[in-house]
């Protein structure tokens, strides 16, 4: 038996070289075990922008902003007369009431203008209005006189003002041009463009002056 373990022995000693390194040789680590913090890390990242992407989409439900609502109440002439060669001098009055619906966002309104047009082409100046704020869910009036200074038109819209007297009634186009913020809490929005067009079809005898009942009035349509 001790010859067994001697021959045994001799034998291990006689390994070649190649064969003793190979017994020898340490146990690389797992590829595995290097990976694992960052797996972690981007796994971490990844449930991070979820978060991020849920929080923005749930604040984006609660607080985005409808649009505001233009509608017109009333509308004075005091002038809308022709002249040759086609100039046409029109001052008139709308009574405008402007609301924001939203309950959780403010408006500002910047750069706020208006003019009034018939059949497609303005027969008043532009002019330009106070900017205005409107809180949370609040509404406000608006009275703008426009006109009073004569703005050539085609022989086309003169004709057709004339006849559209003539009958007693006469379709104008209210336009709002300007740019608005939206402000939640301590938030305040880039600046938006706006533009709004309010369709009136009144009552308007040639030589009328004063208020001039409203035939339809729908809603003002609203771009931003």
């Amino acid at each position: 038996m001790e010859e067994n373990q001697i021959t045994q022995n001799q034998q291990h000693h006689h390994l070649p070289p190649d064969k003793l390194q190979m017994n020898n040789k340490p146990i690389s680590p797992s590829p595995y075990s290097t990976s694992s913090p960052k797996r972690a890390f981007a796994t971490f990242i990844t449930i991070f922008l979820i978060l991020i992407g849920i929080t923005l989409l749930v604040l984006w439900l609660v607080y985005r902003p409808h649009k505001p609502h233009f509608t017109v109440v009333g509308v004075a002439v005091y002038g809308l007369n022709t002249t040759s060669p086609p100039l046409l001098s029109a001052t008139l009055q709308f009574n405008v009431l402007i609301k924001n619906p939203n309950k959780r966002v403010s408006v500002y309104y910047d750069r706020f203008s208006a003019f009034v047009s018939y059949r497609n082409q303005a027969i008043t100046p532009q002019v330009m209005l106070p900017p205005l704020f409107l809180e949370k869910h609040s509404q406000v009036s608006l009275s703008p006189v426009l006109g009073g200074t004569a703005v050539p038109v085609s022989v086309e819209i003169s004709n057709g003002l004339m006849v559209d007297e003539g009958y007693g009634v006469v379709g104008l186009k209210l336009v709002f041009l300007g740019r608005l913020r939206w402000k939640a809490g301590a938030i305040r929005t880039a600046h938006y463009g706006f533009y709004g067009k309010c369709d009136v079809l009144i009552g308007l005898k040639k030589g009328f002056v004063g208020q001039v009942p409203l035939l339809a009035t729908p809603p003002c349509y609203i771009d931003i």
